[in-house]
């Protein structure tokens, strides 16, 4: 049975526009930089530069989609014109920057290593195999793939029929070429390798190979004791043979590889500065570009008001026109929001650690979460969580990630309330001035920083620890 019923109903639905500005406000200053270029690309109604004369009155002319002005539109000077497209998309700027577009060059590391292989003593069959074992290499330096794996894809592949030993061999030539250590299957094997290619140079170098090729467990893990209590030296001995092993390089092919990788520099969002006793905050001006509406399309809309013709074809095109204005718009819009919002956020941010911005002391930074700062900007805890998301600021004591301001509270035996970035660092400093050859174990961290009021588990402590990528007592042991 069929029944019309009327309802109502609450619905809360963002605009393109409030949807382009959270996307908007997510990104650093170097990834707007390319979001503004797709956008220039898109929209050839978007222009770089400084709007000159901004027309107030063009919702008002050309607000309603519907309106009989579009009707009495003349199509000929949009249609008929000539003019090509990348004109109104890249401002002529195309073939300079064709120019300018860097080319790639060089040899990879891979390419240095076959280039290697006719210093080799192998015959057709095994420098076919060299070169499928270099191609299996990581960039690291490393065979990761069991040889087995290899045989079977070169019997599918290529139908190259060959044994495991046949692999293995043409592998230890491999293990002569440059860097020392390339084509090793675990790192074990590759500082073998390396210490090996300096056997005779030392009495060091000799129990530096003892030590991993019969008690490679017991020195990852420091067990250093037993290692002299196996082999009979004094520490003396064992320190400098560990030195020798320390000096290898873990990862050869990282050393040489020169398949260039771009270099990612830390562009600050935020530019802090400190005058007079006063904090001055400043907004790297690569957020602020100048963009405005092509006066080309404006220029479109105005003549088809003044023509007379009307046609199926001239609305699409009015359309069209009007569609890119309003996008154009939009962006533009969407980027001012993005600096106004950028600036208060951060403005609220420096108010609330006034203190640590001019001393640059951290333990006077406060607890602070993103909560604290939305109530502050009356904004939402999502706005403030997308400014601070991957956003650096520069200021007189180093540049930082937004994000690492922000921090839990922790309550000292006194009742004062102290940042979670205060404890780490009294936690770094205790450690930075332990012995190294009685490192402080967590129960003896969580006890010094009892005795300074801070009263945290061992749980807690090796929390921190963890965050601060420092490792545990054993592993920070040194000779």
């Amino acid at each position: 049975m069929l029944k019309q019923t009327l309802q109502q109903k609450l619905l809360q639905k963002l605009s393109p526009q409030q949807i382009q500005l959270m996307k908007l406000l997510q990104v650093p200053t170097v990834e707007l930089e390319q979001r503004i270029k797709e956008e220039l690309e898109a929209n050839p109604a978007l222009e770089e530069g400084r709007e000159d004369v901004v027309e107030d009155s063009y919702e008002e002319d050309y607000g309603d989609e519907r309106s009989e002005a579009q009707e009495d539109f003349d199509m000929s000077d949009y249609l008929d014109d000539d003019t090509p497209d990348y004109k109104y998309s890249t401002g002529g700027r195309g073939e300079e920057d064709e120019k300018n577009m860097p080319l790639g060059s060089g040899r990879t590391f891979h390419d240095n290593l076959r280039s290697q292989l006719s210093l080799l003593n192998l015959d057709d069959d095994q420098r076919v195999i060299a070169e499928n074992l270099i191609g299996n290499i990581d960039d690291s330096g490393y065979l990761r793939r069991e040889l087995r794996s290899i045989v079977n894809d070169m019997a599918f592949s290529q139908n190259i029929q060959v044994t495991e030993d046949e692999l293995e061999a043409v592998l230890k030539s491999i293990h002569e070429l440059d860097p020392p250590g390339v084509g090793a299957r675990d790192l074990r094997e590759c500082l073998l390798i390396q210490l090996r290619r300096k056997r005779g140079d030392s009495y060091d170098v000799e129990i530096g190979i003892r030590i991993l090729e019969e008690h490679f467990e017991e020195f990852t893990k420091k067990h250093y004791n037993k290692i002299i209590k196996a082999f009979d030296v004094d520490e003396e001995v064992l320190k400098d043979a560990v030195a020798e092993i320390v000096r290898l390089n873990p990862k050869p092919g990282n050393s040489s590889k020169q398949s260039a990788r771009a270099v990612q520099h830390i562009v600050p969002d935020f530019l802090v500065s400190v005058e007079d006793d006063e904090l001055k905050l400043q907004l790297n001006q690569r957020n602020a570009p100048e963009l405005r509406i092509s006066a080309q399309y404006r220029d479109m809309l105005q003549s088809y008001q003044a023509a007379t013709k009307s046609d199926k074809k001239q609305k699409d095109a009015v359309m069209f026109v009007k569609q890119k204005i309003d996008s154009a718009k939009w962006f533009i819009d969407a980027i001012r929001q993005r600096q106004q919002t950028l600036t208060v956020v951060m403005q609220a941010i420096l108010t609330f650690q006034e203190e640590y911005f001019l001393t640059g002391d951290e333990t006077k930074l406060k607890p602070m979460i993103l909560k604290d700062i939305a109530e502050v900007v009356h904004m939402d805890i999502s706005t403030v969580s997308r400014v601070a998301n991957s956003k650096y600021v520069q200021c007189p004591y180093g540049t930082f990630l937004l994000k690492s301001f922000f921090s839990e509270s922790i309550a000292k035996d006194s009742g004062e309330e102290v940042s979670t970035r205060e404890v780490k660092k009294i936690l770094q400093e205790a450690i930075d001035a332990e012995d190294k050859k009685k490192p402080l174990t967590d129960d003896k961290l969580a006890k010094l920083l009892k005795e300074k009021g801070y009263n945290i588990a061992r749980r807690t402590v090796a929390k921190y620890r963890e965050q601060l990528n420092i490792p545990v007592a054993r592993l920070r042991k040194q000779l």
